[in-house]
Formats: structure tokens, C-alpha cells, sequence
């Protein structure tokens, strides 16, 4: 599992700790097995808690709780997911610069700028 499907499971279950593996599942765009081999790993390492809802008609319903390790994994996560982020903004920050200096180096003009 990559470091950005750990953010991104961290980042719902710590918004919705009552999704369903099927919601989760969804929401990540992958497989009901592949979301269930998610948070197994998460729970694994300690960074995720999983409590059965007793009270639920829904009898295999869990609340998903982020462990202080959890918490502690998805902010050094997004540290290095902004990081990388910021580092492809740039990237093409330059390479549209480039392009604008060759549209004008070549007589056109852009429309954006």
C-alpha cells in the first residue's frame, strides 16, 4: 500500500469514522477486498482501532478511530504529500513559463496571459 492510499484512508476515516468498508471502498475508487486489505494493514500497525457498534442493527458496523500513531502517521504523511505537491506545482510553474517565453519567442500570442 502506498503512502498516498494510507493518507487517503487516514484522511476518511478521520472524517467518517462509521464508513463502511463498501463506502470506503467507493470512495478510494478500488476494491471491496482491496479496501478491507487496507484498513487491516492500518490496523496491523497500530494506526488504526476498529470497535465493533454493538447497538447497530448492522452487526458487522465498526467505528474506525485513528490511534494516537494514526494521527501521527497522516500528519508526517501530508507533510510529505504537500511537499511533493508543491514540488510538481513548481515543475510546471517552470514549464508554462517556458512555453509563454516560446509562444512569444515565436510571434503568437497566448490567450491565458
Amino acid at each position: 500500500m502506498t503512502e498516498e492510499t494510507h493518507y487517503q484512508v487516514l484522511k476518511i476515516l478521520e472524517q467518517n469514522p462509521r464508513v463502511s468498508q463498501r463506502e470506503l471502498a467507493t470512495e478510494l475508487g478500488v476494491s471491496l477486498g482491496k479496501a478491507n486489505y487496507c484498513l487491516k494493514a492500518l490496523i496491523e500497525k497500530g494506526l488504526v482501532k476498529a470497535k465493533n457498534l454493538k447497538n447497530s442493527p448492522n452487526k458487522r458496523a465498526y467505528l474506525y478511530v485513528l490511534t494516537p500513531r494514526g494521527i501521527e502517521a497522516k500528519a508526517r504523511i501530508s507533510v510529505g504529500f504537500l511537499q511533493r505537491k508543491l514540488e510538481e506545482y513548481e515543475a510546471l510553474r517552470v514549464e508554462i513559463e517556458e512555453l509563454r517565453a516560446e509562444v512569444v519567442a515565436g510571434g503568437a500570442e497566448c490567450e491565458h496571459g
